[in-house]
Parts: C-alpha cells; structure tokens; sequence
C-alpha cells in the first residue's frame, strides 16, 4: 500500500481507501462487511469512509459493529462520516441540513453508530443554502476544539462556497475546511481538475474522491445496456443508473466501451486499470473504493501496480478512449 498525505495536513491516509456507499446496510450485511473490512485492512487500507444517509445510518452501524469486531487498533485506521441528508427515512427539519444543531447532534449520532470516541473526518455532505456558511465552519470549529472531530470538509461544495468557508475561518480565527470529497473518474473530470484548480495550492486542499468505475460504468458491465446486472439495473436505483448514464450527449456508455477495449488491448482488467487512472493525479489524496464482495475489493487494489507499470503512450491512449 501506498500512503499519501491528506492535503497539507500531516494526516497520512491510504492512496485507497473503502467506502460504505449504497453497499452497507443495502446490498451487503455483516458477515460480507467484516470479510472485505479484514481484507482491506490487511492490504494497509487505513481509511474507512461512511455517511449519516447511507443506508439510514445501517451502514455506520454495520462498519462499526465489524472494526469492534474485528479489533482493529484505533490508532491505525481512520473513520468518517458526512452531515446533510440526515438518516431519518423521512427527516425532519431540524435531522438534516448544515444547522449547529444538525451538525452537532448528527455527529453524536455517527459516534454511536461507528463505536468511536472521535471521527478523523467529517463532512458537510453537500452545501445547504438554508444556513449560513458561517454557521456551519463554527459548528465544524467547535467539534474539533471538543476533540470530536480531528479533519472537517466538504462533498461537492463549489470552490466559491469553500473559498468563503476558509475567508470566515481566518477571519474569526476557525479550523478551516481540509479536504473536499467530490466525484472522480474518467468520465467526470471538470470539478476536480478545472474548478478546484486553484485551491490546491491557495488552502492546501485534499480530496477524497468518490466512485472511481462511475458506479460500474468503467468496468464494462453495461456496456451492453444497464437492464440486467449490478447496482443499476437494481429496484430503487433508479436515480443513480439516471445520474451514472447521463444526457445521451454525452454517450457515456459508448466512451466506457471504448475505455475497456483500450484496457484489453493494454493487458489490464478496466476496474484496476480505471482507479489507476485517478491515483496520477498528485492532487488525489486517497481513491475511495467501494465493493459488495472481498474478491472484487482485491482484484481493485490491483490498481497500484497498475499505476505504476504502465508508459506515458498507453496512459494516452486511455485519456483519448473516454474523450467525449
């Protein structure tokens, strides 16, 4: 395993990490969460990701039942959580939302449920035009002078909403945001690489990028439709195959064929070969892997050596498949 620092923090993250989303508590239990838990682990994953809504809360309770379990020394791994959407399935005002309230109480929530003292990370899972961003960064400042919270941050805020929150912090005297969490891969690039451009070096910014494969998309699996396998051709999935698919403009599926034709040619799995893809951008912190099974969670860390292996020509070849 690799470790990369978290921005310019002197948190040392792994260069992949694990998430929970729409795995834990949904498609996957207890006994599939420990086996893939222990095998990331056992690989030097060190980084767990959660969220208040994923699985409305389950998948906390779920990942911390199996690190307890599991023992797992909690000066060796990391844990997160994200405020916003609430766990509630039908969330009230004040259970959702960047409020003191809801980001006080949703944190005590999220310690109970991940069996923790404290969270390393903590995010402000989208931004929320009903508070104050001022409110929210003191929020955030309080729970870390408590020792609640060692890192905040943000999940697809706009640079210019994380600009304010860092211009309120060094105003008032704050912890500023550390890292954003915002979705990464090769057919979704403009975010992390135009828009956030400037903040890497102006705040010393990290990011924890989220959905590698886009949900799938990357590893060929729908390269002939998305009407018989995996996560989107799910019940009550509806909304994600809409947002992974896209405005047929884009012709995302037919850029993923082309992707994993390249990877054939090249030698490589597309899964592997996609997250290493992500790991050359030195502004990556850490690859937030997801997975409903141990195998495919290993066959993904394959990424590294992949990362490594392959010249300038074969990783230009890449970047021109997914052109759109």
């Amino acid at each position: 395993m690799q470790y990369r620092r978290l921005g310019s923090s002197g948190l040392q993250l792994s260069a992949l990490s694990f998430g929970a989303w729409v795995t834990f508590g949904n498609q996957v239990g207890r006994g599939a969460a420990r086996e893939m838990i222990a095998a990331a682990w056992d690989h030097g994953i060190n980084f767990f990701d959660n969220a208040e809504g994923y699985a409305n809360g389950e998948a906390e309770r779920v990942m911390g039942d199996v690190i307890a379990d599991l023992r797992l020394p909690r000066d060796g791994f990391c844990v997160s959580s994200k405020v916003f959407f609430g766990a509630a399935k039908d969330p009230r005002p004040t259970q959702r939302g960047l409020s003191r309230k809801h980001v006080v109480d949703a944190c005590h929530d999220a310690l109970r449920r991940l069996r923790v003292d404290y969270l390393d990370l903590y995010f402000c899972h989208r931004p929320d035009p009903e508070t104050p961003i001022e409110e929210t960064v003191r929020a955030m400042d309080g729970l870390v002078q408590q020792g609640k919270v060692l890192y905040w941050g943000t999940s697809e805020w706009s640079a210019d909403q994380i600009r304010e929150a860092h211009k309120i912090a060094r105003l008032r005297n704050l912890q500023p945001p550390t890292m954003e969490q915002p979705q990464y891969n090769l057919l979704h690039r403009e975010r992390v690489e135009v828009e956030y451009a400037p903040l890497y070096a102006e705040y010393g910014m990290g990011t924890t990028i989220w959905s590698p494969l886009a949900s799938g998309l990357l590893t060929g699996k729908y390269n002939s439709g998305v009407q018989q396998e995996g996560r989107l051709a799910r019940e009550g999935f509806g909304w994600l195959q809409k947002m992974v698919v896209g405005d047929p403009k884009e012709r995302r599926i037919e850029r993923a064929r082309r992707f994993t034709n390249v990877a054939k040619e090249l030698g490589v799995a597309p899964a592997p070969l996609a997250i290493a893809w992500c790991l050359r951008n030195p502004n990556v912190s850490t690859v937030m892997l997801g997975a409903s099974r141990a195998e495919q969670l290993v066959q993904n860390l394959e990424a590294l050596e992949v990362a490594g292996k392959l010249d300038d020509a074969a990783w230009g070849k890449v970047e021109a498949s997914t052109a759109s």
